[in-house]
């Protein structure tokens, strides 16, 4: 399969695993392929695809912030926003034989973005791989790291959308806590993170919310809906009521959006359950599954997993959770967010092992997870999250 013909994320597994079954671990290729793009133009690197597609279906199978979120093969490296609605005009109507009324239309903005490439790297000696499998060793010391990297891979992934706003994402991924921020002035009434209502300081810089080489404090249709304290500066929290839940509900729905998931933490959700008991009302339950699309509900009684909702939405918990005293929730209208997919996660090794010890210049063995892409978010209104919990 020609690259250019990448249409769907089956397509992109096809193209970079071979053929098998796409989430699964079925592999009717050679395990051991040679590198379709060599890490350095001297270096004759070797690509095993099982590895890669198993980190790439760890990702998006597990209940994480990865996998809720859908995958789209990357197609372009921007897109067009509306940034302005149409002027309305009252009426619209014409009396007869007169001018037709001066035209109008919405404003646009370009929004790029480039693909980030996450690496993680491990090496091994050839004296330790030789010892590891005698006397009271780990044994296949290749194998033990390959599984442990892969694992080490996909959960720097994890953390890195988890990270906190005030971090930039520079060359990581972007992060959800960022996409769903807001920098000056906060839409439907909601307090601005950036701008406390008594001290009118900061809590981030000024620039550290913008996103996508976007100026949130000059374009306010970038920013998200925010339910925050007052007066973030002094870092003031609030107690967790359903009010919190209501509003941002209400303020999403208001600006057109409609969350498909809540990503929160375990200790959150456990107290929002708690908050629930203490009404005589409880939590409905859903069964879902994480697929490329997202999560998703699923009939029978075998498939999927049973999660907690509010409002009919799925609650998902995940470790690592960006928290105050309690964990942050994020509302996510997932028809407009997704990671776009360049390069799934692909392994190369290289090394005494695989006959090729010249391209790493030593006698051992090196092993490398790469995953490229970035995370999209089309609609900002349609994102939202509640902080300074307790």
């Amino acid at each position: 399969m020609a690259r250019d013909y990448i249409r769907t994320v089956t397509d992109m597994e096809r193209y970079f695993y071979g053929a098998g079954n796409a989430m699964g671990y079925s592999y009717s290729g050679s395990e051991l392929l040679k590198a379709d793009s060599p890490m350095l133009s001297t270096t004759g690197g070797t690509y095993q695809a099982i590895y890669g597609r198993k980190v790439w279906s760890q990702l998006n199978q597990e209940f994480n912030a990865f996998s809720i979120l859908p995958k789209r093969p990357w197609e372009r490296s921007g897109w067009r926003v509306i940034t302005s609605r149409p002027s309305f005009l009252v009426g619209g109507g014409v009396a007869e034989n007169a001018t037709l009324p001066d035209t109008t239309k919405p404003s646009f903005q370009h929004i790029a973005a480039k693909p980030k490439t996450i690496v993680h790297t491990f090496d091994m000696s050839e004296t330790a791989m030789f010892l590891a499998d005698k006397d009271d060793g780990l044994g296949d010391i290749r194998a033990v790291l390959k599984e442990e990297m892969g694992k080490h891979h996909a959960e720097h992934i994890n953390k890195m959308l988890l990270e906190d706003s005030e971090t930039v994402a520079g060359n990581d991924f972007e992060s959800l806590d960022r996409v769903t921020g807001n920098d000056g002035g906060a839409s439907g009434g909601l307090t601005s993170m950036e701008t406390g209502a008594s001290a009118g300081t900061d809590h981030c810089g000024a620039s550290d919310l913008d996103i996508y080489s976007i100026d949130r404090s000059a374009n306010t249709w970038s920013n998200a809906e925010v339910n925050c304290g007052a007066d973030r500066a002094a870092g003031s929290q609030r107690t967790l009521s359903l009010d919190h839940l209501d509003t941002l509900f209400q303020q999403t729905w208001e600006r057109g959006g409609n969350p498909k998931v809540i990503l929160t933490g375990y200790d959150t959700l456990m107290r929002l359950q708690q908050l629930l008991q203490s009404q005589q009302r409880f939590m409905e339950e859903k069964r879902v599954t994480p697929t490329y699309n997202g999560v998703k509900g699923v009939p029978g009684l075998e498939a999927g997993f049973i999660v907690a909702t509010y409002n009919g939405v799925p609650i998902i918990p995940t470790k690592d959770m960006t928290k105050d005293s309690l964990s942050r929730m994020y509302f996510l209208d997932t028809d407009y967010l997704y990671f776009s997919t360049a390069i799934p996660t692909q392994y190369f090794e290289s090394g005494i092992e695989t006959g090729d010890p010249f391209a790493i210049n030593r006698l051992g063995q090196e092993g490398m997870y790469r995953s490229m892409g970035e995370l999209w978010t089309t609609f900002f209104g349609g994102q939202g999250s509640i902080r300074d919990l307790k």
